[in-house]
């Protein structure tokens, strides 16, 4: 349940999609005055018989105010048919209350509604650059999106009074990935009587808002839930193969970052809470500090170490990463959910090898095979950076808009629906109000 701007007013609006469910909903002390020293006692002196000498204060340049947007009455009723037309990219369009806008519009007061058509259309755009979803529903989440800096509300809308329109600019804001434009038409085609599969396309339609909208020309995704790794060129698939993920009680967390280069023939650091699993073990090697007490514990490259033949190197401070394995027969399981959160991900020598090669690297696959065949420890550096994008998806949809539906493992679907069916999108307390 939630409540609503305007009491009493129970809306129901057509989305284009089944949207009809029941929805969650001190005075400062006196400051003390004190009468300032003639003389700042820790400041330099001037020598006798020299003038002290006056600093300048830097003064701030003025803000500039810009004066209010100014609607006129069509713009106002373009945005009024995207609102109503917004269930086709799984938002619920009571979120901005279109009958608010509506009766402001009616009483024909340009600065009255003005104000409220430019609140209405920072909030959407904010919804459909950005997703609906907020704060702690999005579970271990990492990502930065970059797509609504500050002020670029109100640049769009001087983009869209100057001619281009209200609907191509929040059009403009959508995810450019075809998996999202998929997911809008297996939307358009489901049930509307299949609450639940109209609820998990809808809340992974809001995950790809979460993403930056431009993922690059070239970038790493892995899908947690299903299980693979993929390399994704020019929007086409270039190479894709099977990953092991975090078990349910070490998850993998969703992230960005970017890949600089491997690791040959790796250490492996110990995380602490693996430290008494392998304290005192053959083939482990103990890192002790200058009081010769034991630090943490790493493991020398062969046969034998976790990470097997190579790790990508891209940093983050949730220290995950893809890496090979020593272990390969964990990729025939149907279910790939073994690690401590990092990605083991198959055949990873062969992406390897295929990157540090791009560019005109100077690394090709003989090379990288003589270096682990010497069994020591080198960094290999990409030309350029390839983004690594680690998320979550429990749908996916063909292009014929039918759907693929993976494991929820780590049971982040209910709150991502809950935030998602949350007027606020969970960033509030629920408000208990007359059911939507």
């Amino acid at each position: 349940m939630r409540g609503y701007a305007v009491a009493s007013v129970v809306l129901a609006l057509s989305a284009g999609t089944a949207l009809a469910q029941t929805r969650p909903a001190g005075t400062p002390a006196n400051p003390v005055v004190s009468t300032p020293p003639t003389t700042d006692p820790l400041a330099p002196q001037p020598a006798p018989g020299q003038a002290a000498t006056t600093v300048q204060p830097v003064v701030a340049p003025p803000v500039v105010q810009l004066p209010p947007p100014v609607w006129q009455a069509p713009q106002v009723l373009e945005l009024l048919s995207y609102i109503r037309g917004v269930g086709k990219e799984g938002l619920d369009p009571r979120d901005y209350d279109p009958a608010v806008l509506d009766a402001a519009l009616k009483a024909g007061d340009p600065v009255a509604y003005s104000a409220v058509a430019t609140s209405t259309f920072d909030k959407l755009a904010k919804d459909v650059a950005l997703g609906h979803v907020r704060g702690s529903a999005r579970v271990q989440w990492f990502v930065k999106d970059p797509d609504m800096p500050e002020g670029r509300s109100r640049t769009l809308l001087d983009q869209a009074f100057a001619g281009e329109g209200i609907a191509a600019v929040l059009d403009g804001l959508l995810p450019t990935h075809p998996q999202y434009g998929s997911l809008r038409q297996a939307l358009a085609k489901a049930s509307k009587t299949d609450t639940a599969t109209v609820a998990k396309i809808r809340l992974n339609m809001d995950r790809w808002r979460w993403l930056p909208r431009d993922l690059g020309s070239r970038y790493i995704i892995v899908n947690v839930p299903g299980e693979h790794a993929t390399l994704v060129e020019n929007g086409v698939t270039r190479w894709k193969n099977k990953a092991i993920a975090g078990a349910t009680k070490t998850p993998t967390p969703q992230l960005a970052v970017e890949a600089t280069g491997v690791i040959l023939n790796p250490w492996w650091e110990v995380p602490p809470s693996l430290s008494s699993d392998v304290a005192g073990k053959k083939g482990y090697v103990a890192v002790k500090g200058k009081d010769g007490k034991v630090q943490r514990w790493r493991q020398p490259p062969g046969p034998g170490n976790a990470l097997g033949k190579m790790k990508f190197v891209m940093y983050n401070p949730q220290n995950i990463y893809l890496h090979d394995t020593n272990n390969r027969g964990l990729f025939d399981s149907q279910a790939r959910f073994f690690s401590h959160g990092c990605i083991r991900t198959k055949d990873i020598l062969d992406l390897a090898s295929q990157l540090l090669a791009d560019d005109g690297g100077e690394w090709n696959a003989e090379r990288v095979q003589t270096t682990l065949a010497a069994n020591k420890t080198v960094q290999a550096n990409f030309v350029k950076k390839v983004p690594v994008y680690i998320v979550y998806f429990s749908v996916a949809a063909l292009t014929d808009g039918s759907i693929v539906k993976y494991t929820d493992l780590y049971k982040r679907d209910a709150p991502v629906m809950a935030a998602l069916m949350d007027r606020d999108g969970g960033t509030k307390p629920a408000v208990k109000s007359a059911a939507k």
